[in-house]
């Protein structure tokens, strides 16, 4: 991956507060592969503050400093790694429990060892009829910043402090679920994406005994290539080498692979 000079990245900030202000208003074109589920079924919250005030906040605000050596950012496409993989990336939409969009793009990235221990995955699950949807992948820092001061004290669980910065703005972190390669639809899960409730744990025993051997499904193949779920999300994995890089900031259209 290229790394942005510091003109660029800051004027990349300015198009992205312009742009997302506009997006308020006209949602951005989703991407061709994009297999967006309906609206009513996503789980909401009201934000403690508006999220226009936060966002400004938030491209304004600098990650918290690291220590050590981190290996250089390696982001990749994931389309361009994994086949057959499907996108539904609802922070580029308004469909998404904020009910705005945070991204301008409909993109979704990961560190390279990542992206392609992703592959592996879905060359496994191919196997049992199934393929991957992405929701979200790398996640630069502001928009983790943005999530944090939107959530009520009580969410925060399924959220990531900022303050400390997470796996996904790492780049070893991915949102996902299945679908069936027949129908080319989602399959059900105990409970819908980014659902701030216990039906979401990771260990949660409520549901069908479909909707849980599915999530199982998916849990042995992501744990197979070295990616260990968040216990509060069933969707959210992460991969093995995220310590080994440092947080990232930098928007979808700056990064160059």
């Amino acid at each position: 991956m290229v790394i942005p000079s510091a003109s660029l990245w800051f004027r990349a900030v300015r198009r992205v507060a312009a742009l997302m202000a506009a997006a308020l208003l006209v949602l951005p074109a989703l991407a061709l592969s994009q297999a967006q589920a309906p609206a009513a079924q996503t789980f909401r919250i009201t934000p403690a503050r508006p999220v226009a005030e936060l966002r400004r906040e938030a491209l304004a605000a600098q990650p918290p400093a690291e220590k050590g050596e981190f290996r250089p950012p390696d982001l990749v496409e994931v389309m361009r790694v994994v086949p057959r993989l499907k996108l539904e990336i609802r922070y580029a939409t308004s469909n998404n429990f904020l009910g705005t969009p945070v991204y301008e793009q409909a993109r979704a990235f990961l560190q390279r060892p990542a992206a392609q221990a992703l592959a592996r995955v879905a060359g496994a699950l191919r196997k049992q009829g199934y393929g991957l949807l992405v929701f979200d992948a790398y996640r630069p820092w502001y928009v983790t910043k943005i999530f944090w001061d939107a959530t009520p004290d009580d969410k925060k669980k399924f959220v990531a402090d900022p303050a400390q910065g997470s796996v996904h703005n790492r780049g070893c972190a991915v949102d996902l679920t299945l679908y069936d390669l027949k129908t080319g639809r989602a399959v059900a899960m105990p409970s819908g994406y980014d659902e701030m409730t216990d039906r979401a744990y990771a260990d949660y025993q409520g549901g069908t005994d479909a909707e849980r051997r599915h999530r199982e499904v998916l849990r042995r193949a992501m744990e197979a290539e070295g990616f260990t779920v968040y216990p509060y999300e069933w969707w959210h994995y992460d991969y093995r080498d995220f310590k080994l890089y440092g947080i990232g900031n930098i928007p979808f259209q700056v990064i160059r692979n």
